[in-house]
């Protein structure tokens, strides 16, 4: 199978947004009166981003998420996007589950596949999405303000959870291995969250790194601090709060550490002004997706996590870096 007659088959898709779909050296996409293009691009790449044995289905699914998950984090609604893929070699029987893995989420975010391109070398998925927000509409991190809460959606740490099962330096019983690899491998991006947060959220990020990291890259754009409930954080890893979770063989400070940088969560960390805690909490609702209130935000630059007794702790929490 030649690489034209692979795309033919398995990434060949009719468009409705584009003037000028796959095909050409360019796709032309119409952006409405009054809104702004949002493009990100992600990669994954076998070794470093995903293990050699992940389902095929489920990797498709998560490249695209990882994207969607961006185009959350600025309240923008999916529109098209573009596939790189690098292969070893062609193999119809990985092909053709990654393909059904990527497109039933691209159909279910009516996010359209309009070009791309393929090669020969390792593994490597590449993925530029676009998406379509109000002009001036955009979440951005730099809004953040002090006085304004801080919100983190759903649960973080689950899918370092699984990463250190498949490390070997982790057991868990196998319900909650199953939750946490499922998190790990097919993450769920918040896209209606972020389109309903806009005008209530001064900033927004996705939590991809690590929050931790990611959090400071919002109080660095905006020029503020911030301090953390760590009692708070530690409910955000959902595994271990299962009855089916042995307390006495995960400390609360492992806890910690894996909700501040395990990364891989794909959930928004947000910023809200005090006085719209029950907008923020409508948007949810709205969204069918959970979110908690983790901390506020500081005129004192950095990030400090506090005890439940008011103490400062003492922390080295940092993001996945691909350098280091």
């Amino acid at each position: 199978m030649g690489e034209f007659d692979l795309i033919a088959r398995y990434f060949s898709r009719p468009t409705a947004r584009a003037a000028l779909g796959g095909g050409d050296d360019c796709a032309l996409l119409e952006a409405g009166p009054g809104m702004q293009l949002a493009v990100s691009t992600d990669m994954l790449v076998e070794g470093r981003h995903f293990l050699s044995t992940v389902d095929p289905a489920a990797l498709g699914h998560k490249a695209l998420a990882v994207n969607l998950s961006d185009l959350a984090a600025c309240g923008a609604a999916p529109m098209a996007f573009t596939l790189a893929l690098a292969l070893p070699r062609v193999d119809e029987a990985w092909l053709a589950p990654f393909s059904r893995g990527l497109l039933a989420l691209a159909d279910a975010h009516g996010c359209e596949l309009v070009g791309g391109d393929t090669t020969r070398g390792p593994l490597t998925i590449s993925i530029t999405v676009f998406g379509e927000v109000p002009r001036g509409a955009a979440l951005l991190r730099s809004g953040a303000r002090s006085g304004d809460e801080i919100y983190v959606s759903g649960t973080l740490g689950d899918a370092r959870l699984a990463l250190e099962v498949f490390r070997g330096t982790l057991s868990l019983p196998a319900e909650i291995f199953a939750q946490a690899r499922a998190r790990m491998e097919r993450p769920t991006p918040r896209v209606a969250l972020g389109q309903a947060l806009r005008g209530i959220a001064t900033a927004a990020i996705d939590v991809s790194d690590g929050l931790a990291g990611d959090l400071g890259h919002v109080l660095k754009a905006s020029g503020v601090g911030a301090r953390i409930s760590a009692q708070t954080a530690v409910t955000l890893l959902a595994g271990a709060a299962q009855p089916a979770w042995q307390a006495g063989s995960f400390s609360q400070q492992q806890r910690l550490a894996y909700v501040m940088s395990g990364g891989d969560d794909y959930e928004l960390a947000f910023t809200a002004p005090a006085s719209l805690r029950d907008a923020v909490l409508k948007a949810a609702q709205q969204a069918h997706t959970p979110v908690t209130r983790i901390g506020c935000v500081e005129t004192e630059p950095g990030l400090r996590l506090f005890d439940s007794a008011g103490q400062l702790l003492a922390q080295g929490f940092a993001s996945f870096d691909h350098f280091s």
